[in-house]
């Protein structure tokens, strides 16, 4: 039984954390400015949350963009509606009220709500991860007790490549999603990371590994120097450009630092799980309420486990291809997508 309570007690917390969500847009539906939102705007049907599930865990882990899919799949669903939100009488209703700085405000629409879907449901892939990892995750609480050396520097590691894109990230959020957030963006860096992928490929397999690197087989991420670790973080800040995938730059640092795929794809999910939880934290914490009040909380339940279930799938997927044929069929991938899409919405 021990061995479970790190799986089990996740699900605990995120449902605490949509309960506390849940309680928050209920205290704002019981003031006067918010008082017809008590009853989800429009709540999402079954299909839309379980599509968005599907996509969110299918391409959280895999080297192909899961910003970029998703933003594609909320035009596909129109859920990209920027209509303000009205109440009963005619009147908008606000994401951010006007105020002397931002006088014309932020009226509330499905856009705002589908953003905030898509990043907290981020939380089932993270259970995906702690399920199929818990024995790195043990270890790693372990060396925070200071009980286990490996622990404590792979915790040093993940630290180390995560704390570049979460300054970044806090830093340029607004901007991302105020310029970056398009179909666009998307193709670009869909576009752009499929060239990365097949040039950091090719230069792994021209390399020689009994003579450059002879340990590099068996490198565990745990043996990362400081140095290396940080450079998978900066090159994760890459990440924050819609389309350009955050489990590509990862694994793309951990070939660099001279990790195997499947090793590198493993320091990718561990390095994940900081990034997902940071930004499914901050973006409930900012408009949670906002997208419980639109969607209703089932919806979200419902996008979660569908994003827990598929993310395991992907996990083992990934590792299975990574192994075989490295990131070569992912950048093709990406390529057919951006073509495919660029066609659909330009020609």
């Amino acid at each position: 039984m021990r061995r479970n309570l790190p799986i089990l007690s996740f699900p605990t917390l995120a449902l605490a954390c949509l309960f506390t969500l849940t309680t928050r847009a209920h205290a704002r539906a019981e003031t006067p400015e918010h008082s017809e939102v008590a009853a989800p705007l429009a709540p999402l049907t079954p299909g839309q949350a379980i599509v968005l599930g599907l996509v969110e865990g299918v391409t959280e882990f895999l080297p192909v963009s899961s910003t970029g899919h998703l933003i594609l799949t909320n035009q596909f669903l129109a859920l990209d509606s920027e209509e303000a939100l009205r109440d009963a009488a005619g009147s908008p209703l606000w994401h951010k009220p006007p105020n002397p700085d931002a006088p014309e405000g932020e009226p509330l629409t499905i856009k705002v709500a589908a953003d905030t879907y898509t990043v907290v449901i981020q939380v089932g892939a993270i259970l995906a991860v702690l399920s199929l990892y818990w024995p790195s995750c043990l270890k790693l609480l372990r060396g925070l007790l200071g009980r286990d050396r490996e622990g404590l520097l792979l915790l040093r590691n993940l630290v180390l490549a995560f704390v570049p894109v979460a300054l970044v990230g806090l830093l340029a959020s607004d901007f991302i999603e105020a310029y970056l957030f398009s179909v666009a963006a998307v193709i670009g860096g869909l576009v752009g990371g499929a060239v990365l992928m097949l040039a950091v490929e090719a230069w792994r397999r021209k390399k020689t590994p009994s003579a450059a690197h002879p340990t590099d087989a068996d490198k565990q991420p745990a043996q990362l120097t400081p140095t290396e670790s940080l450079k998978v973080g900066l090159i994760q800040c890459l990440a924050l450009w819609p389309g350009a995938s955050r489990s590509m730059l990862t694994i793309v640092g951990g070939y660099w630092a001279g990790l195997s795929p499947a090793r590198a794809a493993e320091f990718s999910f561990l390095v994940g799980l900081p990034v997902l939880a940071g930004a499914a934290i901050l973006k409930g914490w900012r408009s949670g309420p906002e997208m419980i009040a639109v969607f209703g909380a089932p919806s979200v339940l419902l996008g979660m486990a569908v994003a827990a279930i598929s993310a395991a799938l992907a996990v083992k997927f990934l590792i299975k291809i990574l192994t075989r044929s490295g990131l070569a069929p992912f950048a093709l991938y990406r390529l057919v997508l951006a073509a495919a899409v660029a066609v659909v919405v330009y020609l």
